[in-house]
């Protein structure tokens, strides 16, 4: 009786542990972020610091293999948890240096480290990996991530991309931060964002590094492989860079329109407040198939087809605008893609305004009267992310929002949304939220009628 009596105490004793308090229980991180629009984007259960990674590519059988160590804090009692990575395999993940199960399910790497993670601990997880890697296919928006070429490869895309190259939390509700050491066949550039490091070449290949300190969301990470012509310089004691293919002429309407990023950059930093990162520039993308450009952070890639009908600084203009808002200021959920979209096309109107003498005022009547108003950007639908709605209606809002609360009101929400949201995320309540405060009114029904309405609003 005596010797059971014991052996229950111990039982006892082992369940509770020394503290007196309950052995905490594990779980699975979720398997998505949670998004409306993307369920399965991204994945719950930890929050990214920091990505770094060191990779190694050969264009000719289009192989990419190297390492990523990824910096994280657990949000949960973490039993297991999900990585992005699409098209590529892991060989060996740790987790703290100690060995951890990893199983490819579809898109996702699944961790299960050897002891469960306690909730707000931090982690470092290595991930050695490889293959060939593709795109991801979407079928309402399209394909995107790495993309092959003759001589290298692009990896570019929203709302998703960064996957097809790195294993990530690829939702821009988990921002970080990114260091990339990009190994290629000497000869060809390794383009990426942030401040560039050392270049070093051995026995034939060249390592180009790169390292963006402020933290992203991780479509707006990239890497551009190929033969370009490189241009570095300064701009406000930052690293500019700028390139454009080298099938490109030196005096091109593209490399003409790049090369006045820092005067953009300068004008809208007046309007914004001041330019959020350590490095700028703009990379003219070596691949006729990209037909769009993107914000990617601090030095935005652009399509070839912008330019072909001459100099076209508009679009640089609206890209830069990104670097406050969508960049610096990232979305909590695809829903609200017109916060970027809608700023960056004011942004457009502004930068005609100072540069062509083209008032906003008709910038905007310009699209007010063109427009078909059943289209909505404040819930667009997938459909209808990158749709018309999100960026002339949503430009259309940002001008009506001036004139409805006036100018002085309205240059103080600019800076302060840039400020208090800056390297972080904020959603269309947060904006509100701030009109209203700056303004002392009631703006419910002003961002109804603007936002989700189906007929024209009274201006």
């Amino acid at each position: 009786m005596r010797s059971a009596l014991a052996g229950l105490v111990a039982l006892a004793l082992a369940l509770v542990g020394c503290s007196g308090k309950p052995a905490p229980s594990f779980s699975a991180g979720a398997e998505g972020a949670g998004d409306p629009y993307f369920p399965t984007y991204g994945n719950g259960g930890y929050d990214v610091a920091g990505y770094d990674l060191n990779l190694r590519y050969d264009p000719t059988p289009g192989h990419l293999s190297g390492t990523a160590t990824i910096s994280a804090t657990a949000t949960q009692n973490l039993s297991r948890f999900d990585l992005d990575l699409a098209h590529l395999t892991a060989s060996r993940v740790t987790v703290d240096g100690a060995a951890a199960q990893a199983k490819q399910d579809a898109n996702e790497l699944v961790v299960t480290p050897a002891a469960g993670i306690v909730k707000g601990t931090a982690f470092t997880v290595v991930v050695d990996y490889a293959g060939t890697p593709g795109q991801i296919a979407n079928k309402t928006l399209g394909d995107g991530g790495w993309l092959r070429s003759d001589t290298g490869a692009v990896a570019l895309g929203q709302p998703e991309s960064a996957s097809t190259w790195f294993p990530v939390n690829d939702h821009p509700s988990d921002k970080a931060t990114f260091r990339l050491a990009m190994t290629v066949p000497a000869g060809l550039e390794a383009l990426s964002i942030g401040v560039p490091g050392e270049q070093t070449t051995a026995d034939g290949w060249t390592t180009w590094r790169w390292t963006e300190s402020s933290p992203l969301a991780s479509y707006l990470s990239t890497v551009l492989i190929g033969q370009y012509r490189v241009s570095t310089s300064t701009h406000d004691g930052k690293p500019m860079v700028t390139a454009v293919p080298d099938s490109l002429a030196a005096d091109s309407p593209a490399a003409k329109s790049i090369a006045r990023t820092g005067e953009i950059v300068d004008f809208l930093a007046t309007q914004f407040g001041p330019y959020p990162f350590d490095a700028y520039g703009g990379i003219v993308v070596d691949d006729t198939r990209i037909r769009y450009a993107l914000e990617t952070q601090s030095r935005p890639a652009y399509g070839r087809a912008f330019f072909a009908g001459g100099e076209n600084d508009t679009v640089v203009a609206h890209e830069l605008a990104h670097q406050w808002f969508g960049d610096s200021v990232a979305l909590e959920k695809w829903q609200d893609i017109w916060l970027n979209e809608g700023f960056a096309t004011y942004a457009e109107w502004l930068w005609q305004e100072h540069d062509e003498k083209v008032p906003v005022e008709e910038s905007f009547r310009r699209a007010y009267d063109a427009f078909d108003w059943k289209q909505t950007p404040g819930d667009p639908g997938v459909a209808r992310l990158f749709g018309g709605a999100v960026y002339d209606r949503g430009g259309m809002t940002v001008y009506a929002l001036r004139k409805k609360i006036g100018d002085a009101a309205f240059a103080t929400l600019l800076t302060t949304w840039t400020s208090e949201h800056r390297d972080g995320n904020a959603d269309t309540d947060d904006l509100i939220k701030l009109a209203e405060k700056l303004s002392g009114s009631d703006l419910g029904a002003f961002f109804q009628a603007w936002l989700y309405g189906t007929s024209k609003p009274t201006y």
